[in-house]
């Protein structure tokens, strides 16, 4: 126990504790809990409810948290304080699905652009899929098939057997004005005059912080309306059959994972910008070749044209969709061979079959879910499919000639195509660009930009006339971007490539020159993304941490970050990415690494970038850091045990003021389970604050699960333990203050006289007056 552990563990809590009911909650809080009452609700059938699957499968199945379960054996520490030699180093490799670090690698990935031909898209509209290709294509991305070799920048390969790519339609995803994203928000808690919720428009961008709580509160209400019908799912479990106290809910993996889904095209980073780009045709085609050369006109000059600020010279695959059953194989052969020859060897045949594929054919296979949809999307999902008649789960279904033919030429178009050329591209950048600025003469760049401003103008005008922030900067501040061939987009776009191809010390070294270059064009958010990215890169190398790099590096570009985010530029989707993402692998980390996680948790509920479903889950994972730190000793020094249950007494708070009492049972019976932990598991007896809020949550959240106990009283069983555990209690401390207040409210006014520790004889009259 260490001496900050003996403060009143609950006392900032105590003056708002005996708050009744809180599950009526404020007017701030109704507009969340209303959100999945006023939506049109039908019923609990298979097709709705396979949407939920995330959330309700058991935890022998999946991990329950993106931490993968508790880490206590990855790191020692060797003092009380933590900080040893070598901290950090046993750091395992990510072996869980939802390890944050497998969330990172799956979330920011290669995007490859689809745009086809009229023909195209009508041929695989045949098949049922109303996207087009692109449809068609998502779910297979998410994995690639086999193990995929990636080389860094010194030439040496390393296998991925996880290695996934984002398809996405050209030109899709723009990242939205924050006035606009704003009010698209806004009007999400506010009702419609008939007294219903505003329709969810299916949207691929991500970023809106409202509909990511939305959408997890849709689960919450699922998860406790229509729970798991052989009682084996996250809410159900009873007995310590359920998860680990450490880990957390799989609410807040869905909650990380729509968060890093649909990462909107923006200037500021290049991960949402194409690497690659499949222009297809089909078979039925009359002119093939000139119908590509349009394409490509299309994507390049025409109106598929993307913003001026994405270099527009990504590679391009061609792709010839031939129809098995309508067209001849051996013309589509011809016409393949006549496609490499104008346009080389990126091109691909791919053979589908044309009619629609339903369940009940032979050789039907279902088509994968997508993991990685935006929020928006899947809400929209959830709404469609309330409204569906049939109460089977209708989820499309393509041959397994298709399933294999996809699968094929994913594989052949990343591994021979995309992958080389992206390593093409960082060997060439880094060659041409980063070197230079590595160097003296870049470095003295670098400081003549800086210095530049004094004695002239702050703001020039560029060559077009747009003001630019310094006479020898790049950046546009009229625009806010920086032209894609210009040295800073350049090394943008190397750092980007190399984080995606998983080389994070190149990616590392990069991020962290631009952060200098940024400052001085002041060029604010491409300062916090890199800020951003640069702290995270760091903390992904496999390598050791000492406390004093953490704090002169890793802190600082965190808190530039988020400070950059909100006060600078205003956007709370960056500054919630970067903490949530720099708290979750400071965690990993263990030892001293986990207050410092912790304290990034509370820096990310003090700026107030969450909702009130992020705040409830932010303050289970603040929780679950302090549960990480492990102690020494026989008295288990540096324990941060007392501030664990802590925080799972606030998050309880929290999920019975949004009416999910049985989310806010589970943290209560986390906050016992760590009390009981203590060397004096009666300790908390000694704050009366602390235990009379702990015993009101406990019976609001009694009277909310169970109502009938209020008019039953002492038949309740849970209510008859919690009484005869403090009678347990009063008999072997009979001088407890706060008990003896529970115990006999009458004598109430004796609580003003210093009953509490430990009494002399002298007053044990006192003592005799409660027998």
């Amino acid at each position: 126990m260490t001496p900050s552990d003996n403060v009143s563990p609950l006392e900032p809590a105590a003056t708002s504790s005996l708050r009744m009911p809180k599950v009526r909650g404020s007017a701030d809080t109704q507009s969340m809990i209303s959100s999945t009452s006023t939506l049109p609700y039908r019923a609990s059938n298979a097709s709705v409810s396979s949407l939920f699957a995330s959330t309700s499968t058991p935890s022998g199945s999946r991990s329950a948290s993106p931490s993968g379960g508790p880490l206590r054996s990855k790191t020692m520490s060797g003092s009380v304080f933590g900080g040893s030699p070598g901290e950090g180093q046993q750091l395992q490799p990510a072996d869980r699905i939802d390890d944050p670090r497998n969330l990172i690698l799956q979330a920011f990935v290669p995007h490859i652009a689809i745009h086809t031909s009229t023909d195209t898209h009508e041929l695989v509209k045949d098949k049922g899929f109303e996207g087009g290709l692109w449809e068609l294509l998502r779910p297979f991305g998410e994995r690639i098939q086999g193990k995929v070799t990636v080389r860094d920048s010194i030439g040496s390969g390393k296998t991925w057997d996880d290695f996934s790519v984002r398809f996405v339609q050209l030109g899709d995803g723009l990242e939205k004005p924050e006035t606009i994203r704003k009010s698209e928000e806004e009007n999400l808690l506010l009702l419609s005059p008939n007294g219903e919720k505003p329709t969810i428009h299916r949207s691929r961008t991500g970023g809106n912080i409202a509909q990511i709580e939305q959408l997890v509160d849709r689960h919450l209400t699922h998860a406790e309306d229509f729970p798991s019908r052989n009682g084996d799912d996250y809410l159900s479990f009873r007995d310590g059959q359920g998860q680990d106290v450490d880990t957390a809910s799989p609410f807040y993996t869905l909650y990380v994972r729509r968060l890093l889904s649909g990462i909107p095209l923006a200037p500021h980073e290049t991960f949402s910008h194409p690497v690659a780009c499949v222009i297809a045709i089909s078979s039925r085609n009359k002119d093939p070749i000139e119908a590509l050369r349009q394409l490509y006109a299309d994507s390049s000059r025409g109106q598929k044209r993307m913003p001026v600020w994405v270099n527009n010279e990504y590679l391009r695959y061609y792709v010839l969709v031939h129809d098995e059953e309508r067209d001849d194989i051996t013309k589509s052969m011809a016409l393949f061979d006549q496609m490499k020859r104008h346009f080389g060897l990126h091109c691909h045949l791919l053979r589908l079959r044309s009619s629609n594929c339903v369940a009940t054919d032979d050789d039907s296979v279902q088509l994968p879910r997508c993991e990685w949809i935006s929020a928006s999307e899947e809400i929209a999902d959830i709404q469609a499919r309330e409204f569906q008649e049939d109460i089977e789960d209708s989820y499309p279904c393509i041959y397994e000639s298709d399933m294999t033919a996809i699968k094929t030429f994913i594989r052949e178009m990343v591994t021979q195509s995309v992958i080389p050329s992206m390593e093409r591209c960082v060997s060439t950048w880094n060659d041409q660009v980063a070197s230079r600025r590595r160097g003296i003469s870049g470095r003295f760049i670098s400081l003549s930009k800086k210095w530049t401003g004094f004695g002239g103008s702050s703001r020039s005008s560029s060559s077009n006339g747009s003001p630019t922030s310094g006479s020898n900067s790049n950046y546009n501040a009229g625009q806010g971007f920086y032209q894609p061939d210009a040295p800073e987009a350049v090394m943008r776009k190397l750092a980007d490539y190399s984080f995606m191809l998983r080389d994070w010390k190149l990616a590392q070294s990069t991020y962290d020159l631009l952060r200098s270059d940024f400052n001085n064009d002041k060029a604010w958010k491409y300062h916090a993304a890199a800020n951003e990215m640069a702290a995270i890169s760091t903390l992904l190398i496999p390598q050791a941490i000492s406390s004093k790099v953490r704090s002169e590096t890793i802190d600082q570009m965190l808190e530039t970050a988020s400070y950059s985010y909100i006060t600078r530029c205003g956007a709370t989707y960056g500054a919630l990415r970067s903490l949530a993402l720099g708290m979750e692998l400071l965690r990993l980390r263990g030892g001293s690494a986990t207050d410092d996680a912790a304290r990034w948790g509370t820096k990310l509920l003090d700026n107030k970038v969450v909702g009130p479903i992020g705040e409830a889950l932010i303050k289970e994972r603040i929780s679950v850091c302090y549960a990480t730190k492990q102690g020494t000793g026989s008295g288990n020094w540096g324990s941060r045990i007392r501030k664990s249950a802590m925080w799972s007494i606030l998050a309880a708070d929290v999920w019975l003021t949004l009416g999910k009492p049985q989310q806010s049972k589970q943290r209560l019976d986390e906050a016992d389970s760590k009390y009981s932990r203590l060397p004096n598991p009666d300790s908390l007896t000694h704050f009366n604050a602390a235990n009379d809020h702990l015993h009101a949550l406990q019976k609001e959240v009694q009277l909310a699960l169970y109502p009938e106990s209020a008019i039953e009283g002492s038949d309740n069983d849970l209510i008859d333990t919690t009484i005869g555990e403090e009678s347990e209690a009063f008999d072997s401390r009979p001088h407890r203050r706060s008990l003896m207040g529970a115990a006999a409210p009458a004598l109430a006014s004796l609580e003003s006289a210093p009953l509490h520790g430990t009494l002399s004889e002298g007053d044990g009259e006192t003592s005799l007056q409660f027998e």
